[in-house]
C-alpha cells in the first residue's frame, strides 16, 4: 500500500524532476533521488515536531520532508520552507500546497522568520547538500541556524555513510562539534539511497 494518497505516477514525476535537477546541477542538488520515505520519517520523528511552537525547513527539494513535517506538526506551529532551486520551490508547493515556501537561500533564516514576527525557532530540519559547500559556506548557514535556534533549540541534518570521509563532509562534521553545545548521531537508515543517518546538534538551554 503506497504512503497518503499520492499516485505513482505523480511519485515517479518528482523523482525524475529531482534526477533532472542532479543532472543539471549536481553540486547544488546533492544526490540523484529525494530521501527515502523511512528517511524522513525517522528525521521528522527525531525532531519532536508535536509541542513546538516555531519550525524551518532548509532544502525542501520536491517536499518529501514537507510533507512529514506538514502532517506532524501542530495546528498552531509557525512552520516554513527555504528552498533556493525554483523548480524544487515549485515540487514542493504542488506536493504540500499548504505549506509556506519561499524561494531563498538558507542565509536568509532570520529574514523571513522576523516576516513571521519570530524572533526564534525550535526546531530547523535541514537537507542542504553540505558536502558541496566550501567551508566558508558551511560555517555562514550553521552561523545563522546557530543564531535563530531558541535556547534548547534542535538542528536535525543527514549525511550520507559513504561520504563521511570525504574532506567537506568531515570539515562540517568538524565545524558541527565547534559550533553545537550537543552533537548525537542516529542509527544508520540503510533502506535510504544512498545510506544515511542523522546529526542532531542542540543549542544549549540558558
Amino acid at each position: 500500500m503506497r504512503r497518503d494518497n499520492v499516485s505513482a505516477d505523480t511519485e515517479l514525476e518528482y523523482n525524475l524532476r529531482f534526477f533532472t535537477q542532479f543532472i543539471i546541477n549536481p553540486a547544488r542538488t546533492g544526490a540523484i533521488l529525494p530521501s527515502s520515505d523511512k528517511l524522513c520519517e525517522f528525521m521528522t520523528d527525531l525532531a519532536g515536531l508535536g509541542d513546538v511552537s516555531t519550525v524551518i525547513e532548509l532544502g525542501s527539494g520536491t517536499g518529501v520532508i514537507t510533507e512529514k513535517i506538514m502532517r506532524k506538526k501542530a495546528g498552531s506551529t509557525t512552520f516554513f520552507a527555504l528552498e533556493i532551486n525554483p523548480a524544487f520551490v515549485d515540487a514542493t508547493k504542488r506536493k504540500c500546497p499548504d505549506a509556506v515556501v519561499y524561494q531563498s537561500s538558507a542565509e536568509n533564516v532570520m529574514k523571513h522568520l522576523e516576516m513571521h514576527g519570530e524572533s526564534g525557532c525550535d526546531r530547523v530540519i535541514s537537507s542542504l547538500p553540505w558536502s558541496t559547500f566550501n567551508g566558508e559556506t558551511q560555517q555562514l548557514i550553521l552561523d545563522s541556524i546557530y543564531d535563530v535556534l531558541k535556547p534548547g533549540g534542535v538542528f536535525l541534518t543527514y549525511a550520507y555513510v559513504l561520504g563521511v570521509v570525504a574532506p567537506a563532509s568531515w570539515r562540517f562534521k568538524k565545524k558541527l562539534y565547534a559550533k553545537f553545545d550537543k552533537v548525537e548521531t542516529s542509527k544508520i537508515v540503510w533502506s535510504n539511497i544512498p545510506p544515511a543517518f542523522i546529526y542532531i546538534c542542540e543549542k544549549a538551554s540558558r
